[in-house]
């Protein structure tokens, strides 16, 4: 008997605790910001809400052509298309020298965990490396290997394998 009205006393304690706790929803929720065409702000194209890395992130892609170069299976070596899109990039960093870069890492998803995290930092890495001996500063970079945990595309075919095995170039958030 002392037992249970113990844990009654403190379920009740808990649950008065919670209660107390918790956040009341006010009565009338603000209209969501208009831009110049009735539609809200995040929807309209040229919403002042774009934040800087959010243009810098448009900007790099426009002018590189891309942020991702591509390999084949199990290798990490830059084919001459992956060599271009780089040097492209190298010159829009060279350019934007106070912009810092995550170069992550990617792989299908055969393989192991292991195998494929190794695989990641090696593509990551031949990216950087590249960049590097294009006159991008070291210290403006990053690696990140993410192995076969965020594909670009779902699938278990060679369509979808070549766009995973990848090297993407990354402007964090830094709004």
């Amino acid at each position: 008997m002392k037992v249970s009205l113990t844990r009654l006393i403190m379920v009740a304690t808990a649950l008065t605790m919670t209660g107390a706790c918790a956040k009341k929803r006010p009565s009338e929720l603000p209209p969501p910001p208009i831009g110049s065409e009735g539609q809200p702000a995040s929807y309209h194209s040229g919403s002042t809400a774009e934040t800087e890395s959010e243009r810098l992130r448009r900007d790099f892609v426009a002018r590189a052509g891309s942020d991702t170069v591509y390999f084949a299976t199990d290798s990490h070596l830059l084919d001459a298309a992956s060599r271009a899109t780089l040097d492209a990039q190298a010159r829009w960093l060279i350019q934007h020298p106070t912009v810092r870069v995550t170069i992550e890492g990617h792989c299908d998803e055969r393989g192991t965990r292991d195998y494929n995290l190794a695989l990641g930092e090696r593509r990551a890495n031949a990216a950087k490396n590249h960049l590097a001996s294009r006159g991008v500063p070291s210290l403006q970079m990053a690696t990140l290997s993410w192995g076969r945990e965020r594909p670009a595309v779902a699938g278990s075919d060679e369509a979808a394998w070549a766009q995973n095995r990848r090297a993407v170039t990354v402007i964090p958030m830094r709004d």
